[in-house]
């Protein structure tokens, strides 16, 4: 008997399981493994933080379609907009960043003979 859901959907489904597992395996890396974990996930050209994006953006194209044919109200094609856009920046964001975690993932791991040192986890953002 052949499957019922449709192949998307089941993609879909298995990421957002793999997802779910590597936040799990994450949460138990050591921190240099850690490092480079985030590094590809932030990766803004081949990483999951811009898959996401360029999803949500292209659902948002589909939902506009919808929408102008009166399938879909406006507002859901407004939230979808609004959602890419602020994805598109939370990745501008961290883009500043990206340079220091490619640096920091690919470093081997800290010896004992150095910790590192602590830094303030209060900073205020530039803008």
């Amino acid at each position: 008997m052949p499957h019922s859901t449709p192949y998307p959907v089941r993609l879909a489904d298995e990421i957002t399981r793999q997802l779910g597992q590597l936040a799990e395996h994450m949460a138990q890396l050591p921190p240099h493994e850690a490092m480079q974990v985030i590094a590809r996930v932030l990766n803004p050209d081949d990483g999951v933080l811009g898959g996401a994006t360029h999803l949500v953006a292209t659902s948002s194209v589909f939902a506009k379609n919808q929408a102008e044919r009166g399938v879909l109200p406006a507002e859901v094609w407004l939230a979808l907009g609004r959602a890419a856009n602020e994805l598109d920046a939370i990745g501008g964001d961290l883009d500043e960043h990206r340079e220091t975690l490619r640096h920091v993932s690919t470093q081997p791991a800290a010896t004992a003979a150095k910790p590192p040192v602590p830094a303030p986890l209060v900073v205020r953002r530039r803008r």
